[in-house]
């Protein structure tokens, strides 16, 4: 569990905020390099306690726009809040209220995981009592307790970046970047580390998430945005993205009996886009199958079918990144 109490190096609340409204805002952010636009007016929020996807290609912009959401990269134009306090590349007290956790790691192989935090939490002008207390908090919420006097140079790359995640918390941050904290792990930590940013999120932590992989964002975030060409191209929840393409539910059927005379049934029946019959079954596609499956069961039943199985296929992120933006996520 991540603990709400906050030292007081890093204050829990930017000044005139109370608390209040997103953890982060961004607005109309901009970043040229040369004759390219890498960021071309990139805006978005993060409420306390979401988890907010960063989706795109690469190229996309997704590393400029967290450069500059950071205050490492000064911007074009364009702004960036974190609870209320402007955010730039000399806003030292709200440079406080984020921890980031980057691509590259960030630890020192000679050192044990618990001396690599205590050296980074001394950084952050934390000391004493209250700084043993934390690296041991966040030891258990990455799952290194019993790894917390090895030297790292023997840690697995799924440890370290576990170690990667502590550090970046070890402040108590209000708002956590994480850069792709997946990459290259094996299955075991990889599951650690989502299960660690769940719990985050509901310790009232906003979250921003850049992944290759969109079974992790299916899994973690609860908005989008997914990013092409230095703009956000399309933003909401999974279901609202889904829809904003069109997107329509497989319902898989398993039947005997007469399967054509069911699927003729169903191709009639509102709101049917298509009816595929099959050796043992039908395949029927349909928006929101889960409002009127039980009267495709009814329709195919009464026309002599004897439903065997039910299994409904919704479409899923990948599916729309790539209508959207005519790339894979990984590309």
């Amino acid at each position: 569990m991540v603990s709400t109490s906050t030292p007081a190096s890093a204050p829990a609340v930017a000044p005139g905020d109370g608390g209040t409204g997103p953890v982060l805002r961004c607005d109309g952010l901009r970043k040229r390099f040369g004759e390219r636009q890498a960021v071309d007016g990139v805006g978005f929020e993060i409420a306390q306690g979401e988890t907010y996807g960063l989706l795109g290609p690469n190229g996309a912009g997704k590393t400029t726009t967290i450069s500059m959401i950071c205050g490492v990269l000064t911007r074009d134009g364009g702004e960036v809040r974190v609870l209320g306090e402007p955010l730039d590349v000399d806003a030292v007290d709200a440079k406080r209220l984020i921890g980031v956790v980057p691509q590259d790691l960030a630890i020192y192989p000679d050192l044990s995981a618990r001396e690599n935090l205590d050296f980074f939490g001394r950084l952050y002008g934390m000391r004493g009592a209250a700084l043993r207390t934390r690296v041991a908090e966040v030891l258990e919420i990455v799952e290194l307790t019993d790894r917390a006097k090895e030297r790292t140079a023997n840690y697995s790359g799924g440890m370290k970046r576990r170690l990667n995640i502590a550090i970046g918390l070890l402040h108590r941050p209000r708002l956590l970047i994480l850069d792709e904290p997946t990459v290259g792990v094996d299955p075991q930590s990889r599951n650690a580390i989502l299960t660690s940013v769940e719990t985050l999120g509901t310790e009232g932590i906003g979250i921003l998430y850049t992944t290759h992989y969109m079974e992790e964002a299916e899994r973690l975030c609860d908005r989008v945005g997914i990013m092409d060409e230095g703009r956000i191209i399309a933003e909401g929840t999974r279901d609202e993205l889904i829809r904003l393409v069109g997107g329509t539910d497989r319902v898989s059927l398993g039947a005997s009996g007469d399967v054509r005379a069911a699927a003729d049934a169903l191709r009639s029946f509102d709101g049917v886009t298509d009816v595929t019959a099959r050796e043992g079954g039908l395949d029927v596609l349909v928006p929101e199958a889960s409002a009127i499956l039980p009267h495709l069961l009814e329709v195919a039943a009464a026309a002599g079918a004897s439903v065997r199985s039910v299994e409904v296929i919704e479409p899923d992120l990948e599916a729309v990144f790539l209508h959207l933006t005519g790339k894979a996520l990984r590309d």
